[in-house]
């Protein structure tokens, strides 16, 4: 007897079984932000917009007064990390937070 999630299409076909590949870490790392509204680039070979995604989250102690939350966005073969939220630069604190960023690949 075999072990694991099975799913079908509307033809019967199975979409996902056991042996499905469906997504992995391919970066796990510490970024700190740089108190100024600048990003970083970080190399995740393979990755792409249509392929991966990016997260950031707290490590240790979170002082929600002062610490405010990098920002991701993944691009071709890298991760940027922003230190301010993008599309409202002008509005948006900058921080130097430490988080840890994760870049998952899925197919």
């Amino acid at each position: 007897m075999s072990y694991g999630l099975e799913a079908w299409d509307e033809n019967s076909n199975a979409t996902l079984d056991p042996s499905s590949f469906t997504m992995r870490v391919v970066y796990s790392g510490i970024v700190t932000g740089s108190n100024a509204a600048t990003y970083q680039t970080i190399s995740v070979p393979g990755i792409t917009p249509t392929n991966g995604a990016a997260f950031v989250v707290p490590i240790g102690n979170y002082n929600v007064s002062v610490d405010m939350q990098l920002e991701t966005e993944v691009i071709a073969d890298a991760v940027r990390v922003y230190s301010y939220i993008r599309g409202r630069q002008q509005y948006s604190n900058t921080t130097g937070s430490t988080m840890r960023l994760i870049a998952i690949r899925f197919s």
